[in-house]
Order: C-alpha cells, then structure tokens, then sequence
C-alpha cells in the first residue's frame, strides 16, 4: 500500500459524498507534513461531517490508519490526518477564507484518476 493507493481512496470518498472543488497538490519535496493534501468543501455542516468520516472509514477499511481527525464537531474545516495524505474538509464559508491552495502555492496540483 502506498500514499498513491492511499490518495485515489481518499479522492473517491471525498466524491462518492459530493464534496464540491475537490483538489490535489502534490506536497513531496514541499512538504515533510504529508506527500498530498486532498482539499474540498462542503456547503453544509452535515455533509462537511459526512465527507470526513467517510475519508476515514474508507482508509480505515483499507488497512491504512487514521492518526488524526480534527474539528469535527464544529464542521468548519476538520482536518483528517492518514500519514501520506491530509484531507482538509472545508464548509464552503470558510474555504477561500483560508485558501490552502494559495497558502501552498508552491506545491503543484495533480488530477486523480478514479474508477467509478
């Protein structure tokens, strides 16, 4: 298993709960935080919760381990920590307020390829 298996579950969790502006970026050689941060939002403090236990259930079934989830109850921005890759699950108030990808601008972003 590795951090590319890791993202492409990731991604189609964050999408199979319709997370909005799903995007990647590549943080190796950036970044000793994570090899990628998957970045989403959601329009809603429900469906931001949604998206973030289904990442961590599915990397969970997986065999991959969750080390951290982080602002769940408020549903603003929970972060959901599996090693090799972050997902920031944003609710879309508080998305472009915090603009990660800016923040990291120098990290390029990647598509992921996903079998429905």
């Amino acid at each position: 298993m590795n951090s590319s298996t890791l993202l492409e579950i990731a991604y189609k969790a964050a999408d199979d709960k319709r997370a909005d502006d799903i995007v990647v970026l590549n943080m190796q050689g950036v970044s000793l935080l994570a090899d990628y941060f998957l970045i989403c939002h959601a329009s809603s403090d429900r469906q931001v919760q949604a998206i973030a236990k289904e990442l961590s259930e599915q990397a969970t079934i997986a065999g991959y381990n969750v080390k951290r989830l982080e602002g769940f109850d408020e549903a603003r921005w929970i972060l959901v920590d599996m090693g090799d890759v972050v997902a920031h699950v944003f609710h879309k108030d508080e998305r472009s307020y915090y603009n990660l990808e800016r923040l990291w601008g120098d990290a390029p972003m990647i598509e992921v390829g996903i079998d429905a």
